[in-house]
């Protein structure tokens, strides 16, 4: 399973919470409540966050953390790099060389390899500002659309179109279904009459 440890997660809702309110300085404490989290959990966070200077601390009675630069130039990698215990890799030979045995005799090590550059090149163009934005699970992101489109070139089965016109078909039935609902008059509750105290 290819994830990351939940420090780099919490650590990174403690950067974007720190980003939106960049005005001002957050005490462990604050970040804690505002998150639901733990406050030895993002102390700890926190303080690894600033010896890599991704965030600053000041100390006293006004002090607390802040962003060390802007969102816009921290990107998801620096956080990873700052959190995760071992170098980034999806395969040990993939991070760091001479740690596995089949190294030299390993017909996949460098697809492994180039796929790693991928995952890390993505991770590099995404930035701190843009984990602020909320983004609907539903709405496809840059190249996805692509990617999840029906080709209509001449390599394209009958199956495939088929399967693409029933699709739309019945997103076009669920919008009307949807339109309708909305137009339905809604009825009122029944007010209680008074009766009358002669």
């Amino acid at each position: 399973m290819l994830r990351i440890n939940r420090l780099t997660d919490y650590g990174t809702l403690a950067l974007t919470y720190l980003a939106s309110q960049p005005e001002r300085m957050h005490s462990a404490a604050d970040v804690a409540s505002a998150l639901g989290l733990g406050v030895p959990t993002v102390s700890k966070v926190l303080k690894t966050l600033g010896r890599h200077e991704l965030v600053r601390s000041n100390r006293g009675l006004r002090g607390g953390y802040s962003l060390s630069r802007a969102p816009e130039t921290i990107s998801v990698a620096d956080i990873v790099d700052a959190l995760e215990d071992q170098p980034f890799g999806l395969t040990e030979c993939s991070a760091s060389a001479g740690l596995c045995d089949f190294e030299r005799s390993c017909r996949i090590r460098s697809n492994w390899q180039r796929i790693n550059r991928i995952v890390r090149r993505t991770l590099e163009s995404v930035t701190l500002a843009d984990m602020m934005r909320v983004v609907p699970l539903d709405e496809p992101q840059a190249g996805e659309a692509d990617a999840g489109a029906v080709q209509t070139g001449p390599a394209t089965t009958g199956a495939a179109k088929t399967s693409a016109t029933k699709t739309s078909a019945a997103k076009t039935t669920q919008e009307r279904t949807r339109k309708r609902a909305t137009r339905m008059p809604v009825a009122k509750p029944a007010q209680p009459r008074e009766e009358s105290l002669a």
